[in-house]
């Protein structure tokens, strides 16, 4: 074989430093020279194994001879994360502000009003995890066949339309019933959103961007900590408690959200010109980047219609997909330790002796600690082309704060507990770049669609696990809850993150040893009749 045609075939799916976006490379460029990154497309003999399919919507654009500059990529996606990336954010923040604002309402008598307990809250969290959850998947069947421009705004109003009702609860049945709605409509929201932004970008630029996402979630749980510190006065106003009027405000302001949105969520990168936006967002030019460039990255991006179902076939195909099982059970275990004293961190904090608005304040520091950790660690990530020991490290901060939670004598110092809970939240959250791991080891657009929703299932599911652990009777230091959470996070640090590591290098060697073992003609030939998809490919290897 000579070392042009190995070239050809290289395996498009690995990773090295010339792959990475120009901010993330160690070298030296000129600006001014040649980024389009050699692929497939480049050989005319393996070219048309890798074309779109002809209904693919972005095909009248897609240029395989076409070079641009790294100024001009550069300037693209800086047009794209204002575009399209900064309403998405903005359009997660909306979710997370009527998803956190039940431990805002905490601060102000939210469970004695509905005479319920914590153990009833408990409930009411793993009730809206549980829908939540098992909404997820058919959420994606809707979005694939709908288009998540749709689908998305849709699911906005409606639970803005839930959270504005929560004004009117009156116990324990309403109060579970807006749980199970809320999370029958959220769930989803998350992978489908996922799945728009990667039509946009590239999978080295999806993590970074991922990132942002979740910076946004966490300035928006700060945003809405002013806006409860604010709405919470209003207690007493007409004869209702500051909670119900929190309800009110925060679901008006993502109804608005959420209506603006079917008017700033173009369908694909050559969809953006409709009759509100004569002129669309971007050139021609500019589309021929967008479109040449993700499939160069990517070439299973252009396998299906963005408004094209899933078969039952291709979904039976993706939930059995055995090589994402790993990553499914990270997602369910990686986020365990931290999530119970999240949830608690404001009815802990009055129990010490806080006020309501002084318990708002303080949930702030972790969160601005915990966006910049994010961030830095989200760039290690790609810069060294590392996922599982890096995405390790959430556990790794959490584990010696929870020894020193559990050591805390019966009645605790406020302003130590204060400083050890919010040490422990600052913790590195490295779940955009295990979203991104999933998204890019699923190798298919079929495959990405579900697997993004059953990974998403699993890490809900830790909340449902992680919603019983502080118990009632465990209260108010839970030893017994913190002990469990220590045993977790130090299972997952010496066994689950290293042997995912090993499965994956185990997976790829079998395949690198068919795939050497055969012929260039061997390969060609493979490439023009396999029936294996995404990941099942033996060109195909998975990111670790």
């Amino acid at each position: 074989m000579s070392s042009s045609d190995a070239d050809s075939i290289k395996i498009i799916h690995e990773l090295d430093d010339t792959t990475l976006p120009p901010e993330l490379r160690l070298t030296e460029f000129d600006e001014a020279s040649v980024a389009t990154r050699r692929s497939v497309y480049d050989d005319p003999e393996m070219a048309h194994l890798y074309w779109p399919k002809q209904d693919y919507e972005n095909l009248h654009r897609f240029d395989p001879t076409a070079r641009w500059t790294y100024r001009e990529e550069r300037s693209l996606v800086r047009k794209i994360d204002w575009k399209i990336m900064v309403w998405a954010a903005i359009s997660f923040s909306a979710l997370n502000l009527d998803r956190n604002n039940l431990s805002q309402a905490n601060t102000d008598n939210f469970l004695p009003d509905l005479s319920l307990t914590t153990d009833d809250f408990n409930w009411g969290n793993s009730i809206f995890r549980i829908a939540f959850l098992c909404a997820e998947l058919p959420s994606q069947l809707v979005s694939k066949r709908l288009g998540p421009d749709r689908w998305i705004p849709a699911q906005m109003v409606l639970w803005s339309i839930v959270t504005a009702s929560q004004f009117w609860l009156t116990g324990r049945t309403t109060f579970f019933l807006t749980r199970a709605l809320l999370g029958f409509i959220q769930g989803g929201f998350i992978p489908d959103l996922i799945l728009y932004l990667s039509y946009f970008y590239t999978k080295n630029e999806l993590p970074l961007r991922l990132a942002l996402f979740w910076m946004s979630s966490n300035l928006c749980s700060i945003v809405g900590s002013f806006i409860a510190f604010g709405v919470l006065h209003m207690r007493g106003v007409l004869g209702h408690a500051g909670w119900r009027w929190l309800f009110m405000v925060e679901g008006l302001i993502t109804l608005s959200i959420g209506l603006a949105t079917f008017f700033r969520m173009p369908p694909s990168p050559t969809q953006t010109r409709t009759w509100f936006r004569p002129k669309g967002w971007f050139t021609e030019r500019e589309e021929v980047i967008m479109v040449s460039r993700i499939l160069r990255d990517d070439p299973t991006k252009g396998d299906m219609h963005n408004r094209e179902g899933l078969t039952l076939k291709r979904l039976w195909t993706a939930v059995c997909d055995y090589d994402l099982w790993p990553l499914y059970i990270l997602g369910l275990m990686f986020g365990i330790p931290g999530a119970p004293p999240s949830t608690y961190l404001t009815l802990s904090l009055r129990n010490l002796g806080f006020g309501t608005f002084t318990t708002n304040l303080l949930t702030i520091p972790s969160t601005m600690v915990g966006i910049v950790s994010m961030f830095a660690i989200t760039i290690v990530s790609e810069m060294l082309n590392e996922r599982t020991f890096v995405a390790m490290s959430e556990d790794l901060w959490i584990l010696p704060f929870l020894v020193a939670l559990y050591c805390l004598p019966e009645n605790p110092n406020q302003w130590i507990y204060f400083g050890l809970a919010s040490a422990l939240l600052s913790y590195p959250y490295t779940h955009p770049i295990q979203v991104g791991w999933c998204s890019r080891n699923a190798g298919a657009v079929a495959s990405r669609t579900v697997n993004a929703s059953l990974y998403n299932m699993f890490v809900q599911a830790t909340s449902v696990i992680s919603a019983q652990i502080y118990r009632a009777d465990d209260a108010p230091r839970y030893r017994r809850g913190n002990l469990s959470l220590i045993i977790i996070c130090s299972f997952n640090v010496v066994v689950l993150y290293p042997a995912t590591k090993a499965y994956y290098i185990w997976r790829n060697r079998q395949k690198d040893r068919i795939w050497n073992a055969m012929s260039l003609e061997e390969q060609k030939e493979y490439l023009s009749t396999t029936t294996d998809v995404g990941n099942r490919r033996l060109d195909f290897r998975f990111a670790h």
